[in-house]
């Protein structure tokens, strides 16, 4: 666990996947075409904290969607790259904006496609439920499952090892 924390120390920005993991996976479409997700609450509460300590966030998604868009303009993220069939060049964009190195960035993912950028960053993350292969070249697993708290659980992990989580809290205590 030490070194999970010291990799989640260096962390400066944390990109998420959002099917399978800021929501469960699960698609709703409607007859007139229009697609339903659900996303957790306390996800996004640990995502606008981790926000305020300075951590930038980002969202790189293969499908796009205008409940996404709706969603990441809520919890103030600006860096919304929907569409991306090769998240890796999304990645290097987004990397190269921020100045940003490899081991700087931490990536959330739940399946195949989500490799090629887990296997760059200084920290990649597979939630619970996600993909043999994702969990296998991960540096750390969440308890929860995608859509279930798993993004909180990255949050969470991220302020504890920057030395930022007990300074979130303390106004709810």
């Amino acid at each position: 666990m030490q070194d999970i924390l010291g990799r989640a120390s260096q962390v400066r920005l944390v990109i998420f996947d959002v099917d399978g993991v800021l929501t469960d996976g699960s698609l709703f479409l409607g007859d007139d075409g229009q697609e339903y997700k659900a996303f957790h609450s306390r996800d996004g509460h640990g995502m606008k904290m981790l926000q305020q300590t300075g951590v930038t966030l980002a969202v790189i998604t293969g499908r796009t969607s205008e409940v996404v868009r709706l969603r990441m303009e809520h919890l103030g993220i600006t860096h919304v790259y929907q569409g991306q069939d090769d998240k890796l060049r999304a990645y290097e964009a987004l990397k190269t904006i921020l100045n940003l190195s490899d081991e700087q960035i931490a990536y959330v993912g739940d399946d195949v496609v989500d490799l090629p950028i887990m296997r760059r960053v200084g920290l990649a993350v597979a939630v619970a439920d996600a993909h043999p292969l994702a969990r296998n070249h991960s540096h750390w697993q969440t308890h929860f499952p995608g859509g279930r708290g798993a993004a909180r659980e990255v949050c969470d992990l991220i302020m504890e090892a920057q030395g930022t989580l007990d300074g979130m809290i303390a106004p709810y205590l």
